[in-house]
């Protein structure tokens, strides 16, 4: 996109959506997505916290056809128990923002419903609508 909108000064501030760089927009959908899953099991995921990776570290031993989107890390130490979400995946599978805000949702919704071992449908009624 080009025009006055999109260049620094008085009409794009930083901030503003239109100068978001791409790991800023996919941060703050994932931060959306958890915040609102925070709020749904407060005592739960109090002691977990989100990240995000570009990439993920791969074994040696790694298939092709399953490429991580994302993983879980258990506290510690002084490290707190953490979902990891794997931007550069996730981001090649999404068309789109609507298909990478999508995926970002799903694979939240899945990894918080590990962590507590229940269902995705638990942890949010929109999961698996195809809407």
């Amino acid at each position: 996109m080009r025009g006055p909108a999109f260049l620094p000064g008085d009409l794009a501030r930083a901030g503003v959506p239109a100068r978001r760089r791409p790991y800023e927009k996919f941060d703050a959908i994932a931060l959306g997505v958890m915040n609102e899953l925070w709020e749904r099991f407060p005592e739960a995921l109090a002691p977990v916290q989100l990240g995000v990776e570009e990439v993920p570290m791969l074994p040696d031993a790694w298939s092709p056809e399953a490429v991580p989107l994302a993983t879980f890390a258990q506290a510690q130490g002084n490290q707190p128990a953490r979902v990891i979400l794997l931007r550069k995946p996730i981001e090649h599978r999404a068309r789109n923002r609507d298909d990478l805000e999508a995926l970002i949702f799903t694979v939240l919704v899945e990894q918080v419903a590990e962590v507590l071992g229940i269902d995705p449908e638990e942890v949010h009624p929109e999961y698996g609508d195809p809407d």
